[in-house]
């Protein structure tokens, strides 16, 4: 990662404490585009991935909560089911994402309890 350009990344977390997890998502939805309740996409170069993990540090109890955050390609691949991340035909200024693959369901080949026979059917 260079130390100035921002690339982006997935922060995801399971918080045990009420109180706590009020405190990380809001501090995540200050920084990041949230895209489920604990999952956000935020754009970071290494000292701002820094900065986010020092804060995270304090506000995370190691004994009881995850915390994760996995940088992505720069143009990332994604699929989604369900509501889309924006309403067609708005985008965020700075975020270069692909449009995504929208997922219509999954298909089993033969046997429902065998996963290895199952496949995705994928339509743009």
């Amino acid at each position: 990662m260079s130390i100035h350009r921002k690339h982006p990344h997935i922060a995801c977390y399971d918080i045990a404490d009420p109180r706590r997890l009020q405190r990380i998502h809001r501090y995540l939805k200050g920084i990041g585009i949230p895209l489920q309740y604990s999952v956000f996409l935020l754009y970071l170069n290494r000292d701002g991935l820094a900065r986010v993990v020092r804060r995270l540090e304090r506000l995370v109890d190691p004994r009881e909560d995850d915390v994760r955050i996995y940088p992505l390609p720069q143009k990332p691949d994604w699929l989604w089911w369900g509501r889309p991340l924006m309403p067609e035909g708005v985008h965020l200024p700075g975020l270069d994402l692909p449009e995504p693959v929208r997922m219509l369901h999954l298909k089993n080949k033969t046997n429902a309890d065998d996963m290895s026979q199952w496949h995705l059917d994928i339509t743009t």
